[in-house]
């Protein structure tokens, strides 16, 4: 039996609400360079958790750092809160000396992750309100993280990143906002949720500055390959250059954390230290 998109988002949906709706046990594994605080997000009308990283020599330097916000702020830093592992971000930006981040975590609202993250709605899913979700992380958390930390605000230094539907709406932010996110960190991108991303980025000019990193596993759903080779070719027709572009395809690779966890390091080497 051939299991399509749908049928894979669905269950994985479902194991995600069901998994956060019982309490599993398990030992914290956050850095102590790990730390959280709530905020208003009057954008979605709620309130909410997010996860800071603050390099280890922080609080000895006068530094400014870049700044990496990341969605699924539960499955970054702890598997006490993931549901299937956690990316271990924290575990290897503790042990760099150099090109060093400030990583911004913001927890996804559970039944609310489909809206969020999806700047379009699906016919059978629903979604939809990923304006609001980044007017949120624009207007509202950045401003506050740029006070409350050193931080090098401008958008060559802030990167979005994410996973499956986190990578849909990392790429979107960086298409639609490029004054704001220089950067995305684009892992299993959930391009076939809306024909639509594809129609934007048709639309609008494409910075010259925004850098992307690409990645997908070959042992995901079968038009996961196809799709990111559709809009990275997309992208180049529109003038991006290759420096502005790296595309992974990991061998059996599959859409979990496990993939994007192994793979993390690589990413941010490439998206800190390529201007």
């Amino acid at each position: 039996m051939k299991v399509n998109n749908s049928m894979r988002f669905h269950h994985f949906s479902l194991i995600v609400i069901l998994l956060f709706q019982f309490n599993i046990e398990a030992q914290s594994t956050a850095s102590k360079q790990v730390t959280t605080f709530t905020i208003a997000a009057p954008q979605l009308d709620t309130i909410k958790t997010i996860w800071v990283y603050l390099p280890k020599n922080y609080e000895n330097s006068k530094k400014a750092y870049p700044v990496i916000y990341m969605h699924d702020a539960q499955n970054l830093f702890d598997d006490e809160t993931s549901y299937v592992g956690e990316w271990k971000v924290d575990e290897y930006l503790d042990t760099l000396a150099q090109n060093e981040s400030i990583i911004i975590g913001i927890e996804h609202g559970n039944e609310k992750r489909i809206d969020e993250l999806t700047p379009y709605k699906h016919e059978k899913y629903g979604g939809g309100q990923g304006d609001a979700y980044i007017a949120f992380i624009k207007n509202t958390l950045k401003p506050h993280v740029d006070v409350a930390y050193r931080t090098q605000p401008e958008a060559k230094n802030t990167t979005i990143f994410g996973s499956s539907l986190g990578g849909l709406i990392s790429f979107y932010a960086a298409i639609k906002y490029p004054e704001t996110f220089g950067k995305a960190g684009v892992f299993s991108p959930s391009f076939w949720f809306s024909e639509k991303i594809y129609d934007l980025v048709k639309s609008v000019d494409i910075s010259t500055t925004s850098k992307f990193y690409f990645l997908v596993g070959d042992k995901e759903s079968d038009t996961m390959i196809p799709d990111q080779d559709r809009m990275v070719a997309l992208l180049k027709s529109k003038g991006v250059k290759d420096n502005q572009i790296e595309y992974q395809i990991i061998k059996d690779g599959q859409h979990n954390e496990k993939l994007w966890s192994e793979n993390f390091a690589a990413a941010y080497e490439w998206l800190m230290t390529n201007y």
